[in-house]
C-alpha cells in the first residue's frame, strides 16, 4: 500500500554518480589530476552499484 512512497535507490545513485562526474570535471579543469582520478574512481564504484541493482531488479 505504501510502496509508492519508497524512493528508488537507482535514482539516488544516478544523481550521486552525475554529481561525482561533474566534480571530477571541475577538478580536471583546475589541473588537479590526482583529485580527478580519485573522484572518477568513486564514480566508477557507484556505476557498478547501479548496474548490480539493475540486474537484481530484473
Amino acid at each position: 500500500m505504501f510502496g509508492i512512497f519508497k524512493k528508488d535507490p537507482i535514482k539516488k545513485l544516478n544523481k550521486l554518480y552525475e554529481a561525482k562526474l561533474e566534480q571530477a570535471m571541475f577538478s580536471q579543469r583546475n589541473g588537479d589530476i590526482k583529485s580527478y582520478s580519485m573522484i572518477t574512481a568513486e564514480a566508477e564504484k557507484i556505476a557498478v552499484q547501479i548496474q548490480e541493482l539493475e540486474r537484481s531488479k530484473k
